[in-house]
Formats: structure tokens, C-alpha cells, sequence
């Protein structure tokens, strides 16, 4: 079980008291239980043997003494031989003679008792008392009294240097590693495959799976949907796929669990990674690493922090895969693939893995079949975000946010390296600018994040701790992950309402690779700006603000026109990505540092915030034309879009009317400037559906979020109607509907205002 705890609040201590596990020396422990058998027989009496010299004869004198230790006060003897003799010597000679005879019966019977009770485990000792194990030549024979055990101490001996194994000690030092190998039909391994044992994918189900192989292209929604319509199913098999296609490894897993496999495999295509010896790129050898949880944040705490986990149960979350997954190399692919029989691929599947016919399985043509174990193990990690901020002068209550992280499941240069890198030149940047008179009206946090490669755990936990008052405080996150991936093109996932923001921004600032080029006016030369604009999603380390917190995110990246091959493996170091830039990585930085400063400069500097509040109308109209083309059809089965048309009307009335009241005012006057951004900061968090339950369903953001309360998900079964009517659920349908067009009338009466302001009709079914 995995908690993390950030130290955005102080960490707490599990137990007052902990349960320590020593290890000691096999000779300490004896002696400890000899000790301890010491002090059990000395509150009773005790038995010892002392060996003296006589002063006045100079002979060796034997003396028995029964001593009693049931006090602290030294007891006297309870039977003195010697006494016995002297007096022997002064009395009637023929009492003596019986008393002699008696004497030395009674000597023989307590010298035999003493000898029984004590072989093996004393022997005389100069000092007296009970000294150490007397070493018998042989092994020594000497049996123990009690009668539990009935072997010699050298038979224990004997026995405890053959249970003693190697194997046993070097199998229990050494680490459990996943494995894959080729079995029989029998389940006989018949070939062991390498692997890399720093590949993994975090969060994978630990466990063994035995099946054949599928192969589902990038395992897309369609990739598997195609399987179905040729006949191949993924049940009760092995699925293997490419890296990429839009799709991260946590969806590609929670798609392959869906449809029934009993196990995934994911492999580096040299279609869509450069593997070319002759040209930078990856090599056949090296996996592709990537967490598979559907989620972001601390797995067993979906939803809400998980600070204090020793006082709440752990809550699994539901994107937690139950099958293992594991990264392959391009060469191990191609070696489980090029056995493969079954149907043909489509030309559009085909990699470029050598030597491989591309076909789909599941079955091998030598009736071989792959068994895969994975020994991942989750324990509990203390995470560190570190926060440095610059306060705002007149609105420090609002803030401006700059992250990165800084792990990686490799060396990171790209990952999280090059991030930090420019988290900490703004950083610095800012603060020599204040020093110099620069005051800003809104305050600055910068993060570094920690746990960002096990899906954003570090970002996600701080923002389930203070989600009720995000909305009233953020204004804006940029997220620096990734960012320098190449110098060509620039892209940014960003929510709507930051674009007019991008836009201005892109026009200031040169491009790295093209001197007296903005990078405007270089996009327009490549197609058009619009194509640097992009969704979010969900690996993105910007994703979870807008779509679990609902505040307005970005996250910015250059790249070239071929793909960095290295991200996620142990070849993503400072000199491949320098050979990748040709030397311009201080460039490329400099740039994606300026234009992210100047949107913030924005941000800190502006009367009102440059958000653009009408930007959701567009998207929400774009669906509504799609209903639109299929109102017929719904019509038909007695379901309206006119509830979710009035909604769209009302959203689209609200925001002109907010942003005319905006243009039209005093911006200089603090307290109308005030009651304006704090109306444009909760926008974004008007689209969070109240609807869902932010355990359930964390990613309530009916735009941006995961779940059926969204408008990706209304518009997939939209599509319904007319690919695959017999799927079509039209209960379904109209609870989404409804989620969807409340979320939208809610956001339209929040813009409002006052609640006089709000005009609408409510219908109500008896």
C-alpha cells in the first residue's frame, strides 16, 4: 500500500512507538538465551563445583557445596564433607566408620546428580559457578536433562550447519524481479527473455499471467473496437502494444483490462521513436517506462489528501490496474511478434520492427505461449514540495503559480531536469526584479513538485489539501515539465481561457531557432498559431489543476519535428538532448523562460485579469451543431436538445454581458477591479460538475474531465446513433445530457451575479 504525505503541512508521526526488527550475530542471540537461562536458575538453587588447593598439605581437595540463592544474603552450607571428616576424627570410631560409609554414598549420589543435571552445559571453573559449554572432542556427548530435546549438542550442531543454505540466504537477499519467458503447452519454460530490471511501470498489478499474444496497435478505443470487428479477441491474452498514439500507458492498460486481457506488454516502435543507428535515437535494447494508474495523486486517496493516512483506511482507486503490465525493448517485441499467427494487420498497424509480418495473434505457430511475472512492490514514501513565493502588493491574496518536477525514473534531463531549471532562472529573475523597484500586484508562488513521475503526486496532494479556496486564490498555473524537447515548434495544452493570453504573449517573444522570427509569425508560416493551441491531458503536469481544482492551466513545450526518442528511459541525459538542440539548449530555455515571464508579467501587472471568459461558448456551440445533426434521430426517441441549446444561450449571454460590464468600467478603482477578477477567477471552476463525487469521480471538469458527466463522453455515445444504434442507451444518454446542461446552466447563472439577474423557466414531469 502507497501513502504519500506532503510537506505542504508539517508530516505526522505514524506511531508514538515503533516496532524495531534487529538483526544480530547468531553468537549473540546463544548467549542471550544463555543468560536468560542463568537468571531462571538462579532464583531457585543452584549447584557448583569448586576446585581448591589445601594450604597447610598443598593436596587437591574436591568441595561440594548446595548453595541457596533464594536470598541476597549468602546462605551457609547445607552439607560440608569436610566438616563431616574432622568431626569423624574425634568420635566413636564405629560411628565414623558407618558415618564414612554413608558420607561418601550420599557423595557419589550428589556428584551423579550434578554430573546428570549439568553435562553439556558447565564445567569446572577456577572461579566457581556456572561457566561456558565445555568443548567435547567429537561433537561432545553429553545429553540435555530435559526431555524435550534428545539429541547430543554435537548432533544439534551437525543438524544446524545442514539447514543453514546458501540458496536460502542468497534467495532471500535478492530481490524478486519480473520476468517473461516462452512456455510449452505444458507450461515447461522453454526460453528465459531478458529484460532490463530498472524497467517497470509504476503502479502495475504484481502477478503471474500465462496466455498468448494479441497485438493492438497503440490500443486506442478503435484499435480494439477494429479487433472486435475482424473476430480477435484480447481475452484471456497478452496484449501487446506501441508507445504512443496519443494514449498514455494507464489507458492503454485500463483498455486491454476492459477487454479482458490477462496481461500487457508495451514496446518502442521504431516508426514512432527514431531507432536508427545512424541518426541519434534510441537503440533496439532500451524499454520505454511509464506509470499506470488512470489517475493523478496518492492512489489509495483518491480525491481527497492524504495527509494523516494512519487515521483513514486506504480507499484503492478505481484506476489502479488489476492486470500486470511491464515495458519491453523493440528486439523483445519483435521476437514475440514474428511468431505470431492469425489474422493480417491493417496496412496503417504495421511498425517497423524487423523481420516481423505484422499479424494479430493470439496464437503462436509453435503453440508456444509467453508468461510474464511482474514483482513491483509498493511502499510508503514521504514526499517534499518546496514552495518560494514573492507577495503581491495590492491583491497578495491572489496567486500566479509556476511549477515543475523534479524526479524522473531515469537521469531526466527532459523530464524534469531542464523544468526545474527554468522554475529556478524566473525565480530568480522575479526576485532581482523586485529588488530593483519591481512591485508586483499579485502575489508569485514557485513549486518544484515532487513524485511528478507516479502521476503528479506531489501537485495533486497539495491541491485535494486546499481545494475549497483554490478557486478564491489561484489565478493561473504554468506547468514547466518537458519543456525543451526540441527548437522547431511550440505547443501548449492549455485550458481556453488563457489563449488570448498565449496569443499576445507569442508575439513578443523570438523564436529560439529563427532569428528576428517571433514565434507568431514563424507558426503562421507553418499552417497558423491555432496549431500550437491544445487540449490538456491527463499525464500533463497541468492537468489536474483545471481538471480536478478548476483553475485555469498551461503547459508549454518546444519540440522538433521528430520525436525525442529518449523520454523515459536511462538515455534521457544533458548531452543527447544538447545533441538533439545542436547546442542551443541555453537558447531554447531562454525563450520558453521569456514567454512564459511575459504572460505573467500580465498576470501580475493588469488591472483585470486577461482571461478570456467567453472561450467555453465556442467550445459548447461546436458540440451543439454536432447534436445538432442528430436531432432526428433523438427526436425519435423523445429526447430534446433544446435544454442544453437554452443552457448554451444563457452561458454565451452572461459572459458578453460580464466582459461589456468589464470594458465599460473604471478599471482604476480597486474595489470595482476586485469584484471583477474575482468573478472571471471562478469561471473555470464553475464548469467543475457538482453533480459527481470528487472521490468517485475526481476529474469533475465537464470539459477537460474523465468520467460520463463530460462532453467527450456525451459526444462518444452521440456517435452512437449512427455507427452502432443497438449500443445506443438512451437512460444513459439523457442522465449525461442532464449532468452536462446543469453543469453549463449553473456556470451561465454564477456569471450573472446577482441572483434578480438570473431569468429562466423550470418544467417540472409528474
Amino acid at each position: 500500500m502507497v501513502h504519500f504525505q506532503s510537506l505542504s503541512q508539517p508530516a505526522q508521526r505514524i506511531h508514538d512507538t515503533d516496532l524495531v526488527l534487529i538483526s544480530e550475530p547468531f553468537g549473540s542471540s546463544l548467549k542471550s538465551i544463555m543468560g536468560t537461562l542463568s537468571a531462571h536458575l538462579s532464583q531457585s538453587s543452584s549447584v557448583s563445583l569448586h576446585h581448591s588447593s589445601d594450604e597447610e598439605g598443598g593436596a587437591q581437595r574436591e568441595e561440594l557445596n548446595f548453595v541457596a540463592l533464594d536470598t541476597e544474603e549468602e546462605a551457609g552450607p547445607v552439607c560440608d564433607i569436610r566438616g563431616w571428616v574432622r568431626r569423624c576424627l574425634h568420635g566413636n570410631r564405629r560411628r565414623c566408620a558407618w558415618l564414612g560409609v554413608y558420607g561418601a554414598a550420599a557423595f557419589t549420589a550428589a556428584f551423579l546428580l550434578a554430573y546428570a543435571v549439568f553435562s553439556g552445559r558447565a564445567h569446572c571453573s577456577p572461579e566457581g559457578g556456572l561457566g561456558e559449554e565445555s568443548e567435547q572432542p567429537g561433537g561432545g556427548a553429553n545429553r540435555p536433562a530435559d526431555g524435550g530435546a534428545e539429541l547430543y549438542l554435537g548432533e544439534l550442531r551437525d543438524m544446524m550447519r545442514r539447514q543453514l543454505q546458501e540458496e536460502d540466504l542468497h534467495s532471500t537477499v535478492r530481490t524478486q524481479r519480473s520476468s517473461l519467458q516462452l512456455v510449452d503447452p505444458a507450461g515447461q519454460i522453454l526460453e528465459q527473455i531478458p529484460l532490463n530490471p530498472i524497467d517497470y511501470c509504476p503502479y502495475s498489478a504484481a502477478g503471474n499471467y500465462t496466455g498468448g499474444v494479441v497485438y493492438a496497435n497503440y490500443g486506442r478505443p478503435e484499435d480494439f473496437n477494429w479487433l472486435k470487428s475482424v473476430g480477435v479477441s484480447a481475452a484471456s491474452s497478452v496484449v501487446v502494444m506501441r508507445v504512443g498514439g496519443g494514449v498514455s500507458y494507464a489507458e492503454k492498460v485500463w483498455l486491454a483490462e476492459r477487454n479482458g486481457a490477462g496481461g500487457v506488454l508495451i514496446y518502442p516502435d521504431p516508426a514512432d521513436l527514431p531507432q536508427d543507428p545512424r541518426r541519434l535515437g534510441l537503440n533496439a535494447h532500451t524499454a520505454v517506462s511509464e506509470h499506470v494508474h488512470l489517475g493523478s495523486g496518492d492512489p489509495f486517496t483518491p480525491g481527497f489528501p492524504s495527509f494523516n493516512h494512519s487515521k483513514f483506511p486506504p480507499i484503492p482507486s478505481s484506476g489502479l490496474p488489476l492486470i500486470p503490465a511491464l515495458p519491453i525493448t523493440a528486439t523483445v517485441a519483435a521476437k514475440l511478434l514474428s511468431q505470431l499467427s492469425g489474422p493480417a494487420c491493417p496496412p496503417s498497424w504495421r511498425g517497423r520492427l524487423p523481420y516481423v509480418r505484422c499479424v494479430l495473434g493470439p496464437e503462436f505457430s509453435s503453440r508456444r505461449r509467453v508468461q510474464m511475472s511482474v514483482h513491483n512492490l509498493m511502499t510508503p514514501v514521504l514526499l517534499n514540495n518546496i514552495f518560494s513565493s514573492l507577495e503581491g502588493r495590492v491583491e497578495p491574496d491572489q496567486y500566479i503559480i509556476l511549477g515543475a518536477q523534479r524526479d524522473s525514473l531515469g537521469p531526466g534531463a527532459v523530464k524534469s531536469g531542464v523544468g526545474t531549471a527554468i522554475l529556478l532562472e524566473l525565480a530568480r529573475t522575479f526576485s532581482a526584479m523586485v529588488k530593483n523597484g519591481f512591485s508586483p500586484r499579485r502575489s508569485l508562488l514557485f513549486v518544484s513538485w515532487d513524485a511528478g513521475d507516479f502521476g503528479n503526486v506531489g501537485a495533486t496532494e497539495w491541491l485535494e489539501s486546499y481545494l475549497s479556496m483554490l478557486h478564491l486564490k489561484a489565478v493561473a498555473y504554468f506547468s514547466l515539465d518537458q519543456a525543451i524537447m526540441g527548437d522547431d515548434n511550440l505547443s501548449a495544452h492549455t485550458s481556453p481561457l488563457l489563449v488570448d493570453l498565449l496569443d499576445a504573449a507569442i508575439k513578443q517573444v523570438e523564436h529560439p531557432k529563427h532569428a528576428g522570427q517571433t514565434i507568431y509569425s514563424q507558426a503562421e508560416r507553418d499552417g497558423g498559431s491555432w496549431r500550437i493551441m491544445k487540449p490538456l491531458y491527463l499525464n500533463s503536469g497541468a492537468y489536474s489543476f483545471t481538471a480536478f481544482a478548476g483553475v485555469p492551466a498551461m503547459e508549454l513545450r518546444f519540440t522538433k519535428e521528430r520525436a525525442y526518442p529518449f523520454l523515459n528511459t536511462p538515455l534521457d541525459t544533458v548531452p543527447r538532448l544538447q545533441e538533439v538542440l545542436g547546442g542551443r539548449l541555453g537558447v531554447t530555455g531562454r525563450k520558453l523562460g521569456e514567454l512564459v515571464g511575459e504572460m505573467v508579467l500580465r498576470l501580475v501587472h493588469d488591472h483585470i485579469l486577461p482571461l478570456r471568459i467567453t472561450s467555453y461558448a465556442q467550445t459548447v456551440l461546436q458540440f451543439s451543431a454536432h447534436l445538432n445533426k442528430h436531432s432526428a434521430e433523438l427526436q425519435a426517441r423523445g429526447v430534446s436538445p433544446q435544454w442544453l441549446f437554452s443552457a448554451r444561450g444563457d452561458y454565451s449571454r452572461a459572459a458578453e454581458t460580464l466582459q461589456r460590464a468589464i470594458d465599460n468600467s473604471d478599471l482604476h478603482d480597486p474595489t470595482t477591479a476586485r469584484l471583477y477578477n474575482t468573478r472571471i477567477m471562478k469561471v473555470e471552476y464553475y464548469f467543475l460538475s457538482q453533480y459527481v463525487s470528487a472521490m468517485e469521480t475526481p476529474f469533475r471538469h465537464v470539459i477537460h474531465g474523465r468520467g460520463n458527466h463530460t462532453l467527450s463522453a456525451l459526444t462518444e455515445h452521440l456517435t452512437l446513433l449512427t455507427s452502432d444504434p443497438g449500443r445506443f442507451d438512451e437512460g444513459r444518454f439523457r442522465r449525461q445530457l442532464a449532468l452536462f446542461t446543469w453543469t453549463l446552466q449553473g456556470a451561465a447563472n454564477a456569471l450573472n451575479g446577482d441572483v434578480w439577474s438570473i431569468r429562466h423557466t423550470h418544467s417540472y414531469t409528474y
